[in-house]
């Protein structure tokens, strides 16, 4: 079968492997689709190497339909559509008996140690079988949609730490569909206002049609803006979803006394941003973090995708064949359309 191999940072191409069967505790999915993320682009680029496996097949976005089942294994069916959590935890350390599974250190990911989804074919192993981390849609949607159940799952675990409450007013800087993903968290939480800061006018459009008003970055100091729609105070939660470390000193200064802020962005390895600590100190904000996704996040995120309670069908701008995976990935880093799909069966 054909698949999308990493060899090293820069060396990355489809070719034939061996076609997968499931053995004793597996499943056998036939991919669907993997949408890729900036993470791929980030491993390509050598700028994320921490637990990436040379030879390793990449994609971590999966969704398909069950194609065969192990021995031993039960709650699936051939023809199961299902999406799969990629982070395979080990449930025993110090974070995984502490509710912080999605940052267990022993944990295996889809597609940096495992074999992921871009490929016509992929193994689920058995630990991550038996741990629950194939999760069934519970109707049908579009295999495409499905896949984005991991980013949303990502971005639900912030959410979590960051809290928006009702009235409050939240800057998201970036608007790529992991900003687009927060907008909508926001919004559905009960914001007033959010205000969305990026430079690209389709991804404003974009933003604003969920409900949220737009900044371009380039044209107008968004520091001012903010302070002029809330009076002076500031906003309560920001949340930096690119990856550029200038915009954590920007999200410090841009909430109010006793705000919130979220890095949610992955940086480039060694990457540092140079803040003034007594924002933090002085006005008492809240610096959160945030990496990978709970099994249960990713339930709750298949389960939002398919009641239609987050639109993601306006974030899928583009569909590639497998063959074209390597464009596909090329598409993403250049920042045109949103997300960018790989569809095998194209």
């Amino acid at each position: 079968m054909r698949a999308l191999v990493f060899a090293g940072p820069g060396e990355v191409r489809v070719e034939e492997v061996p076609t997968p069967t499931a053995g004793h505790g597996e499943l056998l999915l036939d991919v669907g689709a993997n949408t890729v993320c900036g993470t791929d682009v980030r491993i390509i680029r050598g700028e994320k190497t921490a637990g990436i496996d040379h030879g390793v097949v990449l994609g971590h976005e999966v969704a398909g339909r069950v194609a065969e089942v192990g021995e031993g294994v039960e709650g699936y069916a051939v023809g199961d559509l299902v999406g799969l959590a990629p982070v395979v935890t080990c449930g025993t350390c110090h974070a995984c008996t502490r509710g912080m599974e999605q940052i267990c250190p022993n944990a295996s990911i889809v597609g940096y140690r495992i074999d992921g989804g871009l490929a016509e074919r992929m193994v689920v192993p058995a630990h991550a079988v038996a741990r629950g981390n194939v999760v069934r849609a519970p109707r049908e949607v579009p295999v495409e949609h499905l896949s984005l159940a991991e980013p949303l799952s990502c971005c639900l675990s912030a959410h979590r730490t960051y809290r928006v409450e009702m009235g409050d007013t939240v800057v998201i800087l970036g608007a790529g569909p992991i900003g687009l993903i927060h907008t909508q968290l926001a919004l559905r939480a009960g914001a007033r206002r959010v205000i969305v800061s990026d430079p690209s006018a389709p991804r404003r459009a974009v933003a604003e049609s969920f409900g949220a008003t737009t900044v371009d970055p380039t044209t107008v100091d968004l520091g001012e803006h903010v302070r002029d729609a809330t009076h002076g105070l500031g906003a309560d939660v920001a949340v930096v979803c690119i990856g550029m470390p200038r915009l954590l000193a920007d999200a410090l200064g841009i909430v109010r006394l006793g705000g919130r802020v979220n890095a949610f962005a992955g940086f480039p390895s060694g990457a540092i941003a140079e803040i003034d600590p007594n924002l933090i100190h002085y006005r008492e904000l809240t610096v959160t973090g945030a990496a990978n996704s709970r099994r249960s996040d990713y339930r709750d995120a298949v389960q939002l995708i398919a009641d239609g309670a987050i639109d993601v069908a306006r974030l899928v701008t583009h569909r590639f064949p497998l063959d074209q995976a390597v464009e596909a990935i090329e598409a993403s880093a250049s920042g045109d359309g949103i997300k960018v799909a790989v569809m095998p069966t194209l």
